[in-house]
């Protein structure tokens, strides 16, 4: 009976609810993967960094600081969309207690407005669409906002990492480094140590913006 009644009406409010907070699940995991490799990318940029700053090689540590402070707004991106996730699984679980009230979804301005935000993040962006038009044939959202993905002016950026860079750069580097002055005051003396060192930033750099790109 329960099989005619799926294939005459398509799932049932708990079904709907269940298949939605699997796949808010999965996402959830994905962007835990993404954290932690971004962890482990900064970690070991931390420890360079220090290693920079032993030698004085104030251009590399520059360089490779900004990476640090992209990663760290990308964690701090991430970790925003991992709580709006959280927040649209109890909404939902809250839409599965009123059906049981009313027998029907209710609109949720709130589960529209969050789960717009969490479309315009790549890494979510077709789940999260496809959640939403099958939440809208559900009756939980009206139709989506069409939004843009945010983006930041470059000039703005470098300006905004810039501040940020003598921050990072004095915090670890325990204030060897971080009002230097002039960018490439002091380099290696060592060519063979520059060069390897610079073999090793660029390699470090890719690293991280594969993962900030992925």
């Amino acid at each position: 009976m329960k099989s005619i009644n799926k294939w005459l009406y398509g799932p049932t409010p708990e079904e709907k609810v269940k298949a939605w907070q699997g796949k808010l699940r999965q996402q959830e995991r994905q962007l835990d993967r993404e954290i932690r490799n971004l962890e482990v990318a900064t970690q070991k940029s931390r420890i360079e960094l220090k290693q920079l700053a032993k030698k004085n090689d104030v251009k590399s540590a520059r360089i490779l600081a900004r990476e640090v402070v992209r990663a760290n707004k990308q964690r701090d991106r991430l970790e925003s969309s991992k709580a709006r996730i959280k927040s649209v699984n109890m909404q939902l679980q809250h839409q599965l207690s009123m059906v049981k009230v009313t027998g029907a979804f209710q609109k949720s301005t709130e589960i529209m407005k969050t789960t717009n935000a969490l479309v315009k993040l790549p890494q979510l962006s077709a789940t999260m669409r496809e959640m939403s038009m099958e939440m809208m044939k559900s009756g939980i959202m009206e139709e989506m906002m069409e939004e843009t993905l945010d983006t930041v002016d470059d000039d703005e950026l470098e300006e905004e990492a810039d501040a940020e860079v003598d921050k990072v750069l004095f915090e670890l580097t325990d204030g060897k480094l971080g009002q230097a002055g002039a960018v490439g005051a002091a380099l290696p003396e060592n060519k063979e140590d520059e060069e390897e060192s610079e073999e090793e930033i660029q390699r470090m750099r890719q690293e991280m913006q594969d993962l900030l790109s992925s």
